[in-house]
């Protein structure tokens, strides 16, 4: 999940070395927030998303970035750029949690 998310936000990932508890951190260059944590649960994913992120597209189009996070491993669960009210297409990262790409 660490470097799915990384290759979505550009941000490097690392993982970091704790004794019964490493996790992966991805987070930008200059090391200023936010700081996204990865730590791995034996469960799979069962219900509804606690958090879900809104990603707006950054120099690239809103299509571009769906085929761009489709190559990563995300799949696309509700496409409403054409409804109304519409404008955005909520996605699945590879493990099943759910996001929004925005137009």
């Amino acid at each position: 999940m660490a470097r799915f998310w990384s290759a979505v936000t550009g941000w490097p990932c690392a993982k970091v070395e704790m004794p019964g508890n490493p996790f992966w951190v991805v987070a930008p260059d200059d090391d200023a927030p936010p700081h996204l944590v990865f730590v791995e649960v034996p469960e799979s994913k069962r219900s509804k998303n606690r958090v879900h992120f809104d990603l707006l597209p950054d120099g690239a189009s809103q299509d571009q970035e769906v085929a761009r996070f489709e190559s990563l491993g995300a799949r696309i669960v509700d496409d409403r750029r054409q409804a109304d009210p519409g404008g955005w297409v909520v996605m699945a990262d590879p493990e099943g949690n759910e996001f929004c790409l925005e137009g």
